[in-house]
């Protein structure tokens, strides 16, 4: 399923200047797929039923005066997936590691076993990280301080957002500024241009094939 905002539903294939793929990982029930919902839909999301396997949504925006195509992928967080799941780190510009502040046991899962992964299936060694503790919307049931999430982000340099997919605290800033970090790193602009790049061509050359086609038919 892709989902873009009205103005862009009208944008042609080949009308933006930059592809770059996102991927959301962490554990279950985190509510990565309420973060990505609210960041697409720009509204309150309800609690989602879990992923099973792998979705991804379409989101168009403008950054520095560049058009840019966000495919972003939402994985389970079941460990069950884990296979299917790492054949999607590749190629990816950016990586969101998701925790529930609510929940110790997220937050220390992303350091003893998705940020492993990250550097072990990731094929962008410049792709740019940012950790996200959700769910701030409930303070009072908190297992996680700030503190500890600055900390853990700092030691694999990841960017760091504590946000609320609830009450949308946060998450069009963190999107943002994963966008903005990631349009610093020259490698990754140039592959998110290559693959625009190609795409134009494909669709050339799908083009000049229909017109062929037409006139022998």
């Amino acid at each position: 399923m892709t989902t873009t905002s009205p103005p862009e539903r009208r944008m042609n294939s080949g009308s933006y200047d930059y592809s770059f793929k996102i991927l959301l990982i962490g554990d279950s029930a985190v509510g990565k797929s309420s973060l990505l919902s609210s960041f697409i839909s720009n509204c309150v999301v309800q609690d989602l039923t879990p992923t099973i396997g792998v979705d991804f949504k379409i989101k168009h925006l403008t950054a520095q005066g560049k058009r840019m195509k966000l495919t972003i992928w939402d994985t389970a967080g079941q460990e069950r997936f884990g296979t299917l799941i790492s054949s999607y780190y590749r190629g990816a510009q950016g990586i969101i590691l998701v925790y529930d502040v609510t929940r110790r046991e997220t937050f220390v899962n992303l350091a003893k076993t998705w940020a492993k992964e990250v550097e072990r299936f990731s094929t962008n060694h410049e792709c740019v990280k940012i950790l996200v503790g959700n769910k701030v919307d409930k303070d009072s049931e908190r297992e996680v301080t700030r503190e500890e999430g600055m900390a853990l982000a700092a030691e694999h340099k990841c960017l760091f957002f504590e946000c609320s997919a609830k009450t949308r605290e946060n998450v069009h800033q963190c999107f943002r500024e994963l966008i903005l970090k990631i349009l610093e790193v020259p490698a990754l602009v140039e592959h998110g241009s290559a693959v625009v790049k190609r795409q134009i061509l494909k669709q050339k050359e799908y083009q000049a094939s229909k017109r062929h086609n037409g006139c022998c038919a």
